[in-house]
Order: structure tokens, then sequence, then C-alpha cells
């Protein structure tokens, strides 16, 4: 569950720059929540070769 966790702390994160982004139009707000989506994709494919991967051993 390490990877489950990894996400969800990275989306806790980005919570407060989400809000200056959409609430206060802070642009480098915004460059932030771009970033720590961008962590989030790498993560989340990652997470997908992993399962792939575990999926075809176990056959």
């Amino acid at each position: 569950m390490t990877r489950f966790d990894q996400i969800r702390d990275l989306i806790m994160s980005l919570e407060g720059d989400f809000q200056k982004f959409y609430e206060k139009e802070n642009q480098a707000a915004g460059t932030r929540v771009r970033k720590g989506m961008q962590e989030l994709k790498n993560l989340a494919q990652e997470i997908r070769i992993e399962v792939q991967e575990k999926k075809n051993d176990s056959k």
C-alpha cells in the first residue's frame, strides 16, 4: 500500500496550491500544481507497470 500512500500524500500536499490558484489566481501556485500533477502522472505510470508485471508473473 505504500504506492497508494504516496499518491494520497501527493494529492493532499497539493490541496493548498489548488486553492491558491483557483480561488486567488496565484500563478506560482499554478506552476506548483502543474509540477505536482506531472509527478502524479509519473507515479501512476509506475504503478500501472508494476501491477501489469505482477499480473503477468502470476500466470
